[in-house]
């Protein structure tokens, strides 16, 4: 067989074969949770949060990973202080629709991240409302700095009483959207009104936050 018709099998075959050969979409490690507690900021403290994240991801097919809130906690009362960076293991993280959002740790809490309204999507890789959406859901609950640590002070003010206070208090939130000022951060923007369901959404947000694969 000459160059020539070697040349047009390998290109039969490759076009034949092209789908098989396509790299695989990378499961999803991370969203947005489509709904919150239903109960303010009262998520059942991080493990309540973490269930929440489990069961939403299973039932898209994804539950058979490690899935944990992004959430800090304070120290108190029996309870150890908390970075939410450091419950989520190291990455890389992708979307449900197989959209990098971070390579690592490092670039997630870095302007490295691809944390955006297009990419920080829910579970079902669908959009979050946000900015200038009807209604606005973009106040996201994490209770960090923009670095994934615990934002000074009493766990009161910072996190709701450790996420299981849907009256006193106020949390930490960032805007998926990245809108809200000239600073606005994923993860760190301003503190809600209060921590009942009423106030998160009069705030701007409805109670949702972030769940990464810790594996």
């Amino acid at each position: 067989m000459n160059n020539a018709k070697i040349f047009f099998v390998l290109i039969a075959l490759a076009a034949f074969a092209g789908p098989s050969l396509a790299q695989e979409q990378q499961p999803m490690s991370f969203f947005v949770t489509s709904v919150g507690s239903g109960d303010g900021a009262n998520l059942g403290g991080l493990a309540g949060a973490d269930a929440h994240c489990a069961a939403l991801a299973d039932s898209v097919g994804r539950g058979d990973a490690s899935w944990r809130a992004y959430l800090s906690q304070a120290p108190g009362g029996g309870m150890p202080l908390v970075n939410a960076r450091d419950r989520i293991g190291n990455g890389p993280w992708y979307n449900a629709n197989g959209t990098y959002v971070a390579w690592d740790i490092d670039g997630l809490h870095e302007d490295r991240n691809n944390m955006r309204k297009p990419t920080s999507v829910d579970e079902n890789g669908e959009v979050v409302n946000g900015a200038g959406d009807q209604p606005n859901r973009h106040d996201i609950l994490t209770g960090s700095d923009s670095s994934g640590r615990l934002v000074p002070g009493n766990a009161a003010v910072t996190t709701c009483s450790n996420w299981t206070s849907n009256s006193d208090g106020r949390a930490m939130v960032g805007h998926h959207d990245r809108l809200g000022g000239p600073n606005a951060s994923w993860n760190s923007v301003h503190s809600t009104r209060g921590c009942s369901q009423d106030d998160l959404i009069g705030t701007g947000g409805d109670g949702l936050f972030y769940c990464f694969v810790a594996d």
